[in-house]
């Protein structure tokens, strides 16, 4: 546990020019005591670990010290290039870069890790876009791209309108990219890359706000966007396997929360849910799929039409 804990402080120190004993403790989560301790045991091991003392003080390496990648184990080998994601790099135009980085990262490797590239890309793969969609990549993306690597602050024409924008990160998400950025110098917002009509590098580099949490952020406004598209509101009454299937049906987030805020089943075991929908026309489609499993109580004329779909099923297969 410990020789993992020093080894993983040796890297961090390697990845950045000094860090104080609150942010060393932060990371690896222990004491900053004990973060004093492994970085007295690195420095009688022989790592040049070196301590700043006052109030801006901090640890640092000197020397141009560098560790090499033999403490990798072939699981940790195997899931650095599974990090990889070819097909995205490709897209970004970052394809010849994450190409040559595997290459260095294989040459430093021991010689009995060095198949863990071919190991792990014959065993699993990446296929970012949804079923029955066709892949597309918007012609904007590696200029985006350079963008946000460089910090560079673009000039953006989205749906008609003109934006300076702070590129602060790219998602994938179901074969769609999106760009996170700081509009105008104020607040974070989201925008579909697909959507931009032009886009201009300036010279100018933005200072990023190292408080931005990029996954962390993502994750908020997709939840937001998820909620703001149930704008109306049925009411259903399910059988045992009604909701059971329910989540699989609708969005699974709301189905969850109506379920666990609906009362006690009746006498045959059905509950009555409340449950948010993007529309009727939307909740006709999804929960026809539950056929028997579930009844409309409202709004009165959601329920007129499963009526009707019943009776023409019915005469159907009558």
């Amino acid at each position: 546990m410990r020789a993992a804990r020093l080894i993983k402080m040796v890297l961090l120190l390697q990845s950045r020019p000094s860090m104080t004993a609150a942010e060393l403790a932060q990371e690896l989560e222990v004491s900053e005591r004990t973060v004093t301790r492994d970085a007295l045991a690195l420095s009688e091991a022989g790592v040049p670990v070196y301590a700043d003392r006052g109030r801006a003080g901090g640890y640092r390496l000197v020397g141009g010290y560098r560790t090499r990648l033999t403490g990798l184990g072939r699981s940790e080998a195997e899931a650095l290039f599974l990090s990889g994601l070819p097909g995205a790099l490709r897209e970004m135009g970052l394809e010849d870069a994450g190409s040559a980085a595997r290459l260095k990262v294989s040459a430093a490797l021991l010689p009995s890790l060095r198949d863990a590239s071919r190991s792990a890309a014959q065993r699993f793969h990446l296929d970012a876009p949804g079923w029955y969609q066709e892949p597309r990549t918007p012609a904007l993306l590696p200029t985006v791209a350079e963008a946000v690597w460089d910090d560079r602050v673009v000039t953006a024409r989205y749906r008609d309108a003109e934006r300076e924008l702070e590129p602060y990160g790219l998602v994938l998400k179901a074969g769609v990219w999106y760009l996170c950025a700081r509009a105008d110098g104020r607040s974070f917002r989201v925008y579909r890359i697909d959507r931009f009509g032009a886009v201009g590098l300036t010279e100018t580099r933005f200072e990023r706000d190292e408080s931005f949490d990029l996954p962390a952020f993502w994750e908020e406004r997709a939840a937001q966007f998820a909620r703001s598209l149930l704008r109306a509101e049925v009411t259903i009454r399910l059988s045992p396997e009604g909701a059971r299937r329910l989540p699989y049906a609708t969005d699974r987030a709301a189905a969850h929360e109506a379920l666990e805020a609906a009362g006690p089943p009746d006498g045959r075991g059905r509950v009555t849910v409340s449950l948010p929908v993007e529309s009727e026309e939307v909740a006709y489609a999804q929960l026809l799929g539950l056929g028997p499993e579930v009844e409309i109580l409202e709004p009165p004329a959601l329920r007129k039409r499963f009526v009707e779909a019943a009776a023409g099923m019915r005469a159907l297969y009558d």
